[in-house]
């Protein structure tokens, strides 16, 4: 592993011990599982796995997993991970614009805040749905544009930092109309995430996030949505 992608990887374990990256990634990991319902027995891909946080928890819900990313540092992480919660994940490095799989090999396609990183989301997501089975279902998550969190990533882009400056953030209706042009049907949207990057803020609002979700109260920093793939299963 790299210095640089061992900084990466080490990142993802530092959010999550932190109080805010707790409760953000609790509710945004629930919000897909629950558009995703039962997984049992699913063939399911996760797409830009980073270190295999949705494939787990799928595994762990009963599917089969592979799990892809464009970062062999990434996978490594995966791996250790699935090993350390007793999952198997097929791992495999991947470019989301290009998969290497069949047609309809999948009943459930996962792809979270990846679009906001891929040169060509719109590519990305005609291969998630060329990959899903007739009847399968992809499960979008993605950072949104209207809100707190954004405003900030885009002042630390504008500061410099590379990562963000390459970052682009879209609006539900956006990610509606990649998946629409894709061929999909889209049949459920929602966000959560409504506070702004603050701990002390997270604590305070996490009582009526689900209200807020329900609601569809503008402002959600995490949005998320689930499309079908038509025609018979």
């Amino acid at each position: 592993m790299t210095a640089a992608s061992a900084l990466a990887a080490d990142a993802y374990l530092r959010w999550r011990s932190t109080t805010l990256g707790a409760i953000t990634e609790d509710l945004e990991t629930r919000l897909i599982f629950d558009l995703a319902g039962s997984l049992v027995g699913q063939r399911v891909l996760d797409i830009g796995t980073g270190d295999g946080q949705y494939a787990i928890h799928a595994a762990l819900r009963g599917a089969q997993v592979t799990a892809v990313d464009s970062s062999q540092e990434m996978l490594e992480a995966a791996r250790q991970r699935a090993d350390e919660q007793g999952v198997h994940l097929v791992l495999q490095l991947v470019n989301a614009s290009k998969l290497p799989f069949r047609d309809d090999a999948f009943d459930v396609v996962l792809a979270v805040t990846v679009l906001c990183l891929v040169p060509d989301a719109e590519l990305a997501v005609r291969e998630m749905a060329r990959v899903l089975r007739p009847g399968g279902r992809l499960l979008l998550g993605d950072l949104g544009r209207f809100n707190f969190w954004a405003a900030g990533r885009r002042l630390r882009a504008w500061l410099g930092a590379s990562f963000w400056r390459s970052a682009h953030f879209r609006s539900q209706s956006q990610l509606c109309e990649m998946a629409s042009k894709a061929g999909l049907t889209v049949v459920a949207t929602c966000g959560t995430v409504h506070y702004p990057p603050s701990a002390l803020a997270a604590r305070l609002l996490l009582p009526i996030e689900p209200l807020l979700t329900r609601m569809r109260m503008p402002g959600a920093a995490f949005l998320a949505l689930a499309a079908t793939k038509p025609g018979p299963p």
